[in-house]
């Protein structure tokens, strides 16, 4: 999942995975949206998934030569 200009950072993505969260867990849930909110999120869910093991990456590369 390549980065756009309209793919939101991970605090973005995380906070509106966190409102969706709240949003589902609510007394006055809207079925007929219901889908495609639990779509999004799982579609944020990759994304947070893909930056941490970018990230995870990128850091095992600059400790390694940092040991030379």
């Amino acid at each position: 999942m390549a980065d756009s200009p309209d793919t939101p950072g991970y605090a973005a993505a995380l906070a509106e995975l966190d409102a969706i969260l709240r949003e589902l867990e609510g007394s006055d849930v809207d079925v007929d949206h219901l889908a495609e909110r639990v779509a999004r999120a799982a579609e944020l869910i990759a994304l947070c998934r893909e930056k941490i093991t970018n990230a995870q990456v990128k850091i095992e590369q600059v400790t390694s030569e940092l040991d030379g």
